[in-house]
């Protein structure tokens, strides 16, 4: 049962806008120099350069294939609206090029058909034909499109449409990701191609909502793109690890870390709240970017585990040696002293790297925190016995 309230399509299609621009961007950077995009200002996608648009995109996307492209479609004549104004305005270059992108199809010796780029282009017999339909046509939702269209000259409708470039049967949302995937396939290892385009796109899509919101007062800047894609290619390298950005900013619910262990040890150290807190953000950030990197391929067999032995190892030396020079029958003050000096080390640790050129301090401080919390490493003298104690109490 179809639903009036249903927004799918809308999201699909301003989705589908968003990527398109971001594909259509990448493969820019191959080409030409300094660009500025837009999304939802001059159109639905628009490409600057020196401050004139070049090349402004009508996007329409269809869940089914079909969507219409007959001569009285609104896909069409609300594409032709807007060009129409923006003519008679001045509100671009008369050079700049204007695209329909469609995922419709136009059947052969319709309007649209003579205005794809191929060899049966044909804006003359287009003109024809669409002062032929505004003139006769009785669909009362094109009527605004039909006059404005015709309040043209006919030399200027066709100046106009000498400019209009029409590209159906486009692939959709889903079939752009796999265009993506295919421009980027150069960039990183093949099997790390679809994370790489999963990160890619999780930069594009807040600058994007950055811009709508207009958080930048500018447009979004090629260099911008650039420089993202060559961070990402730096975190892909074979001695790198991708660190995911939305982690840095997260905001974590303390109450769901307060039976975890580590917390407990942390409690037995009688560490402060701010302390704690701090320690629960690096647990989880830690957590979470092992198991993104674990589910997209990145870890090599072993490797983590490998790492947390390094860990466990530098941990074993420091807390021997603390426990060495606390020596027998200790009062509680001294060792809880003795103990946060060691998880004062643990605060700042971050020169042992999970590889070579992989530096967020969380990842090492985070994974400190996993291992305490799986008992393999505490700060107490004593918090193997004192967190036995804690847990037996719990299950009585």
């Amino acid at each position: 049962m179809s639903n009036s309230f249903d927004a799918t399509a809308s999201m699909l299609g301003y989705l589908f806008q968003c990527r398109l621009a971001l594909l259509d961007s990448i493969r820019r950077l191959k080409q030409q120099g300094s660009f500025t995009v837009s999304i939802e200002t001059l159109d639905d996608v628009a490409f600057e350069s020196d401050g004139n648009p070049t090349e402004i995109l009508q996007a329409k996307h269809h869940i089914s294939k079909t969507g219409g492209l007959s001569d009285a479609s609104s896909d069409l004549w609300k594409s032709i609206r807007i060009w129409a104004e923006g003519f008679t305005t001045g509100r671009w270059p008369l050079d700049t090029v204007h695209y329909l992108i469609t995922t419709g199809t136009a059947q052969d010796g319709s309007i649209v058909s003579y205005l794809r780029r191929n060899a049966i282009r044909d804006p003359d017999m287009a003109r024809e034909r669409l002062d032929a339909v505004a003139q006769t046509s009785e669909n009362k939702d094109n009527e605004s499109a039909y006059s404005t269209y015709l309040a043209l000259t006919p030399a200027d409708r066709l100046s106009m449409l000498q400019r209009v470039v029409v590209s159906d049967q486009h692939p959709d949302i889903v079939g752009i990701e796999e265009l993506l995937r295919e421009e980027l396939a150069l960039t990183v290892r093949r099997e790390l191609v679809e994370a790489f385009v999963t990160r890619l796109e999780g930069w594009w899509f807040q600058r994007v909502v950055a811009h709508l919101r207009r958080d930048v007062d500018q447009n979004i800047l090629s260099e911008e793109l650039d420089a993202e894609l060559e961070r990402l290619r730096q975190q892909f390298r074979e001695d790198n690890l991708p660190i995911d950005s939305d982690l840095l900013d997260i905001e974590i619910d303390e109450t769901a870390f307060n039976s975890h262990l580590f917390v407990e040890q942390l409690r037995l150290i009688d560490l402060t709240n701010k302390r704690i807190l701090t320690a629960m953000r690096q647990y989880y950030r830690a957590s979470e970017q092992r198991s993104r990197w674990l589910r997209d391929g990145f870890l090599l067999i072993g490797e983590l585990q490998r790492y947390d032995t390094r860990l466990c190892e530098e941990w074993e030396i420091r807390f021997d040696a603390m426990v060495q020079d606390l020596g027998k029958k200790v009062a509680e003050n001294k060792m809880r002293q003795a103990a946060r000096t060691l998880y004062g080390w643990a605060e700042r640790e971050a020169s042992f790297l999970i590889r070579p050129a992989c530096h967020e301090p969380f990842v090492t401080r985070g994974s400190l925190q996993i291992l305490a919390d799986g008992r393999t490493v505490g700060w107490h003298p004593e918090f193997i016995q004192r967190l036995e104690h804690l847990l037996t109490e719990e299950t009585l």
